[in-house]
């Protein structure tokens, strides 16, 4: 049956400019990091993209190396895309990213080199069958390569017509700043910067949300949910069909789940049931409760975890009282597998 985009998608669901930008991002945005590759029956996908759109999420967000296998999430993405989603194109915020390991040879093992970037860029375009994307991110800083010549890529990949904008995942305050200078010089705005934040990952605090505040870039987080760490999954333990378990689940860590981090997370379920939440929607609102994140991405595996979702939107407000209980417990937990990229603070 040919897909009708519920007429009443941007009734309820906000929208926030990115940064000193024209665009604007919804406050919940799906990403396709799991659950969108060959492992996942299509039919399934479509749901869950169906679902979002209904819902007012006007933004998918990939990367080339989602799956698994590589580049599968692109392609089933690409081919929904054909489906369903064509006529709503210019409704639509679509995403890619490159940076990590991608095909086999000295020039698809990631980084930030030009060779790589724009190779990936036309092999992300070809996969999803697109003209252009809205935002190409450098998903991780590259310290082997010259930063001139990551953001001159990102510069030519706008310059050539093939990303609207572009972004930073990843990176350091400091290779922040130098980054959207350098993409200055060609007259074109460093858009977005993604990084890792959560209750239990709350390094952007430090430097990073004022460096982007003062350069006018908008800001969308992952891992809001801390993987799943942040739902009521593991409340009673670690459930058999938990990602742990999974192929392709190793971005979670059996160190994730200390006890440390389990009590953490129980007593933020407390505070979240005397709200009416779930820990998962709490954890979300509670993301977005600084202005300066435009947006933070979603993970789900059917659709109604996109449901329960978006329904932490109808309470993002947190007392004072609130916001001082959860600092207690919402301290750092050893979850943040992409330190490394954002580590350098020169």
């Amino acid at each position: 049956m040919t897909y009708q985009a519920n007429p009443q998608r941007y009734d309820a669901m906000p929208y926030r400019r990115c940064g000193k930008s024209g665009l604007k991002l919804p406050l919940l945005s799906l990403g396709l990091w799991h659950n969108f590759g060959d492992n996942t029956p299509i039919a399934v996908q479509r749901d869950m993209l169906r679902t979002a759109f209904d819902l007012g999420i006007t933004h998918f967000d990939l990367a080339n190396n989602y799956g698994p296998p590589y580049g599968s999430a692109e392609a089933n993405f690409g081919q929904l895309y054909r489906q369903d989603f064509k006529p709503y194109r210019d409704e639509l915020i679509i995403s890619t990213k490159a940076g990590w390991d991608m095909w086999p040879g000295p020039y698809g093992q990631g980084g930030g080199s030009r060779k790589y970037l724009l190779a990936s860029l036309d092999q992300s375009l070809q996969r999803m069958g697109l003209d252009y994307f809205d935002i190409f991110y450098s998903h991780r800083y590259d310290a082997e390569t010259p930063l001139e010549e990551t953001m001159g890529a990102l510069a030519t990949a706008v310059q050539q017509g093939k990303a609207l904008y572009v972004g930073i995942s990843s990176y350091s305050p400091a290779k922040t700043l130098e980054a959207s200078n350098l993409l200055r010089e060609w007259k074109i705005p460093c858009l977005i910067h993604q990084p890792s934040y959560n209750l239990l990952n709350r390094w952007i605090e430090r430097d990073l949300l004022n460096t982007l505040q003062a350069e006018g870039m908008g800001c969308i987080t992952f891992t809001a949910l801390a993987q799943g760490l942040l739902s009521d999954k593991y409340l009673s333990g670690i459930p058999q069909d938990a990602r742990i378990n999974r192929p392709g689940g190793n971005s979670i860590q059996p160190g994730h789940l200390s006890e440390a981090n389990l009590k953490r997370i129980r007593g933020l379920n407390e505070i979240a049931l005397r709200r009416g939440q779930s820990l998962a929607q709490m954890a979300l609102a509670w993301v977005l409760r600084d202005e300066r994140i435009t947006s933070t991405l979603i993970g789900a595996s059917n659709s109604q975890q996109i449901r329960e979702n978006v329904a932490a939107l109808q309470n993002l407000a947190f007392s004072s009282a609130e916001l001082a209980e959860i600092d207690g417990l919402a301290q750092e937990g050893g979850i943040d597998l992409w330190a490394g990229s954002s580590s350098e603070w020169k």
